[in-house]
């Protein structure tokens, strides 16, 4: 069974460049390109992973992010920023329930280790 990870930004370019990657590495990807369409997505799949975009056209991340994890405690969320690394969102995020917390600038090698580190460690639970 391959594991579902939702993909939230309201990029279309970085939707599809992330759902591209993730699938090539085995992944089964569901993209969503607002916090509408996340919430919806989160309630009605059985998902494994979001990642999910700090700033999005109709809201704030960190929002979604908490509306996610009172609704799916156990759902892990990383966090994508185009911002840069900031410590204040990166501790926001974490008090929220993020299980990550990326940048966009990096290369993406890095977002594919966080990925496969949070699933390893749910699996192993």
């Amino acid at each position: 069974m391959k594991m579902k990870i939702l993909v939230v930004d309201d990029e279309p370019a970085i939707r599809e460049l992330l759902s591209t990657y993730l699938r090539k590495y085995g992944y089964e990807v569901q993209t969503a390109n607002d916090a509408a369409e996340a919430r919806r997505f989160a309630d009605e799949e059985a998902l494994h992973m979001v990642i999910l975009d700090v700033v999005l056209s109709d809201g704030d991340g960190m929002e979604v992010l908490s509306t996610i994890k009172q609704a799916h405690p156990n759902l892990p969320v990383v966090m994508l920023t185009g911002i840069g690394f900031d410590e204040e969102l990166l501790q926001e995020a974490q008090q929220r329930g993020a299980s990550g917390y990326i940048s966009k600038t990096l290369p993406l090698d890095q977002l594919l280790m966080e990925v496969r580190r949070i699933l390893n460690y749910k699996v192993a639970q």
